[in-house]
């Protein structure tokens, strides 16, 4: 375990990004990339060889872009009294580096208010089909080799993001709420022209059965089964399925929770419910075989295969409570509840599926955040495994990824980067002055190894 620190006390980290996932030994050694939410404009840089960090003072496109400085404390702080801290408008969540080492974040770049080519009349096929009015965080791209940042605006807002296994390099995001939003990277940076490039979707099942998109029913509205059914199943994770292309996301925020598959050639998509016990769905990952992992509130990683479907995947019952039999519960370690004492206290926010054995535990291996454990779990055979910060208490991660640096130089050169994802640094073991830390899991294959 190796723990360095970035940025500045009054900050905090969301996520980081040093490679691409589709293949990790892009940017061997190379420096880390964070992203600071609402705390600043200051995205932090880390190069892990020479333990030296800097930061790139990220720019919006409009000037009258909200800001986070404009909310201030609702009560004085204990440590920085009725100082506002955070004073971002770029709000990055995400990073994400692509085939080339080039980060793309979503980040805000102007006002919510969408551009023309969104809305109801314009001749985009997207608002054709579904238009959009305004737009909560877009995205942005920057270049370490021209050290230039581009501004991308989108009719959909943005969250979190992964690329596609495809020729164009299709970034998909979530965030969007009624719809999925996608950006073909290789068209943007042939032609610059970001509303060509972009395309977004509702989500429509098909609730008729003939497997095309046709006049939907709206949501909360009597079902009809000569038509379609469009749902508000908003992505909050993003997985684009390495096994047949197709584009799934968890929807959170609701009980019972469900993961969610977008077919790109058809446009259809389709939903799958938790099932009792498992509830609370948030942040998730997808394994080479297609299969889904995701945090559960319930205390379980959930897992969903949808290979084990029995019953139509589509039609009048495919509304989300269908495939039950799709889904195991892995119990998270930790006690339970009194009167729930098998189901875990841990609070997972976000679980990563390590494809590419980054860490040495094997390949297909899904990694939780583990919230109340300082660090995360690995599930090796079954079995849980706790890979814990021991200084300071109090480390809490919202996501982290794997990296190759080099894959013949045996557990050295592999590993997980886990950033510190608390809004609050000076509360962990250290106090106030302590800044946002990115820690380095690496897994001996036996103590004695060197």
């Amino acid at each position: 375990v190796t723990v360095r620190d970035w940025s500045n006390p009054k900050a905090y980290m969301h996520d980081l990004s040093g490679t691409d996932r589709r293949n990790p030994t892009v940017n061997g050694y190379g420096p880390l990339y964070g992203a600071p939410e609402l705390s600043t404009d200051e995205f932090p840089v880390l190069d892990p060889v020479t333990n030296t960090s800097w930061v790139i003072n990220a720019p919006v496109r409009d000037p009258d872009t909200p800001t986070s400085l404009s909310t201030p404390p609702t009560a004085p702080s204990p440590y920085w009294g009725d100082e506002a801290i955070w004073d971002s408008k770029a709000n990055a969540h995400n990073p994400m580096l692509d085939q080339d080492g080039r980060v793309w974040y979503t980040a805000r770049i102007r006002g919510p208010e969408n551009p023309d080519f969104c809305k109801e009349g314009s001749e985009h096929p997207s608002a054709m089909l579904f238009p959009t009015q305004r737009a909560g965080r877009q995205l942005s791209m920057y270049d370490p080799n021209t050290e230039q940042y581009t501004f991308i605006d989108t009719c959909f807002s943005t969250h979190h993001l992964q690329f596609a296994y495809d020729e164009e390099n299709t970034l998909w995001t979530s965030g969007g709420g009624a719809v999925v939003g996608w950006l073909n990277t290789r068209e943007f940076l042939e032609t610059g022209d970001a509303a060509s490039a972009q395309g977004w979707s509702p989500l429509i099942l098909d609730t008729n059965g003939n497997g095309q998109v046709d006049e939907w029913v709206e949501p909360g509205d009597e079902q009809d089964t000569s038509k379609d059914l469009r749902v508000n199943a908003g992505f909050y994770a993003v997985m684009p399925n390495p096994a047949d292309g197709s584009i799934w996301g968890s929807n959170a925020f609701g009980y019972p929770g469900a993961v969610v598959r977008y077919d790109p050639a058809t446009g259809l998509g389709e939903r799958y419910n938790v099932p009792l016990p498992g509830f609370g769905s948030r942040g998730a990952d997808i394994d080479k075989n297609g299969v889904v992992w995701v945090s559960l509130g319930s205390g379980h990683l959930g897992e969903f295969d949808r290979r084990k479907c029995q019953g139509p995947l589509n039609g009048p019952n495919a509304t989300g409570d269908h495939c039950p039999e799709g889904w195991t519960f892995h119990p998270l370690p930790g006690p339970g509840f009194r009167d729930l004492p098998e189901d875990s206290v841990e609070s997972s926010y976000y679980t990563w599926v390590d494809q590419h054995d980054s860490l040495g535990l094997g390949e297909d291996i899904p990694i939780v955040t583990g919230n109340l454990f300082d660090g995360v779990h690995a599930l090796v055979d079954g079995e849980f495994q706790t890979l814990r910060v021991p200084y300071p208490l109090g480390f809490y991660t919202k996501g982290f990824e794997g990296r190759i640096d080099n894959p013949e130089a045996g557990w050295e050169g592999r590993g997980i980067w886990v950033p510190s994802g608390d809004r609050t640094p000076w509360l962990k073991e250290g106090g106030q002055g302590t800044k946002p830390l990115v820690v380095h899991f690496q897994m001996r294959p036996n103590p004695l190894s060197p």
